[in-house]
């Protein structure tokens, strides 16, 4: 049985060498392939070709938006990024020049407040505050107006009538923090 064995791994070896084609590799189907022929995949090279083309793509872009950049910058040097966020005294002079309204009707709009106020004088803004999870109003708005006289007008409408409801009017206190109107306390026992 070993000559058997012997054969038949001579049978195989011959086989291999029938396969064996040199420098090129064998296929799962059997074909050959070339190593070093120099001609590649026509898939391969598209894509190379294709990651060229977004690489000079993404560097035209990068080049665009420097020159943008710059031409922001040189169109104002000195101006500063406009924040999204007033600074506290900008948040003081505004709430000085703005009145609370309470007991305002939940379907009304901005619109009908501004109408309401603009006997008082000019409306800067008008804000209906909403519950952050429903989204409904919560019955109250901030009015701000464009100078702080306006305010005294707008307190001759306290307990005036607005669609049905007699609505309360307010100067709007500013929120000072660590200062607390409740008296409850920091959370602490005891």
């Amino acid at each position: 049985m070993a000559d058997g064995e012997n054969g038949a791994e001579t049978a195989l070896d011959d086989t291999f060498q029938e396969h064996s084609f040199g420098d090129s590799s064998v296929d799962a189907t059997g074909n050959a392939i070339p190593e070093d022929s120099g001609a590649e995949d026509p898939e391969l090279e598209a894509i190379k070709a294709r990651v060229r083309e977004m690489e000079e793509e993404a560097e035209k872009l990068k080049e665009m938006q420097t020159e943008v950049e710059k031409q922001m910058n040189l169109s104002s040097p000195t101006a500063t990024p406009a924040t999204a966020f007033p600074t506290p005294e900008e948040k003081i002079e505004a709430d000085a020049r703005s009145v609370y309204v309470g007991n305002v009707d939940y379907g009304a709009t901005a619109e009908e407040l501004e109408q309401h106020f603009h006997g008082c004088g000019s409306v800067n803004r008008v804000t209906i505050l909403c519950d952050k999870y429903s989204g409904h109003p919560k019955g109250f708005a901030y009015v701000e107006f464009a100078d702080k006289d306006s305010i005294l007008t707008a307190m001759a409408l306290d307990d005036s009538l607005f669609r049905g409801r007699q609505i309360k009017v307010t100067p709007k206190r500013t929120n000072r923090p660590g200062i607390s109107t409740t008296n409850r306390g920091r959370g602490g026992r005891g």
